[in-house]
């Protein structure tokens, strides 16, 4: 009996270790955005889940994010829960969003038109850089934990906080696999 109990106790404690290593979460951020510094592009790396903001060519930060349910290749429908490819501007800022506060992506383009009705579908919209759904702001990083927006990138609502404070309405946004 106690050799069975002791058995059980380090395999989840095995389980557990293995866990913690396997979520492993690097810092939300490589380095604060300094003061008086505007962001002028914004790359985000879909396989990866990183989004680096770049001033004048020079990039100034990188954050760790989530994606669409679904994020592998580009956004082609409304209700595909993939994250868009392609290049657009950031087109609004909101700051009583009901994910802390958002960035709003030009989504969809020209491009990404044709191809919704070449399928028969309307291509969708509302694509976001936001925080986490209000109330919830708490769990922070271990958001990261999955994919779960509707096709929107998450971050952390201080990171959100930092990006939307430094980033003007007409900023290049490039969204990579």
């Amino acid at each position: 009996m106690v050799k069975r109990l002791l058995l059980i106790l380090s395999i989840v404690m095995a389980i557990l270790i293995i866990i913690c290593l396997f979520f492993r979460f690097e810092p939300d951020h490589n380095t604060k955005i300094p003061t008086g510094i505007t962001i002028d592009k914004i790359i985000v790396f879909k396989s990866e889940r990183k989004l680096v903001a770049y001033s004048e060519g020079k990039a100034i930060t990188a954050y760790k994010v989530a994606l669409g349910r679904n994020p592998v290749g580009p956004k082609e429908y409304e209700g595909d829960q993939k994250t868009p490819e392609g290049t657009y501007r950031i087109n609004g800022k909101n700051p009583n969003s009901s994910f802390h506060k958002n960035l709003g992506i030009s989504y969809p383009n020209r491009q990404d038109v044709e191809k919704a009705k070449k399928l028969g579908k309307p291509p969708g919209g509302e694509i976001k850089i936001h925080g986490i759904k209000n109330g919830h702001g708490s769990i922070g990083e271990l958001h990261r934990m999955t994919d779960w927006t509707n096709g929107c990138i998450a971050l952390t609502d201080q990171e959100i906080d930092e990006l939307y404070k430094h980033t003007p309405i007409g900023t290049s946004i490039e969204i990579r696999k």
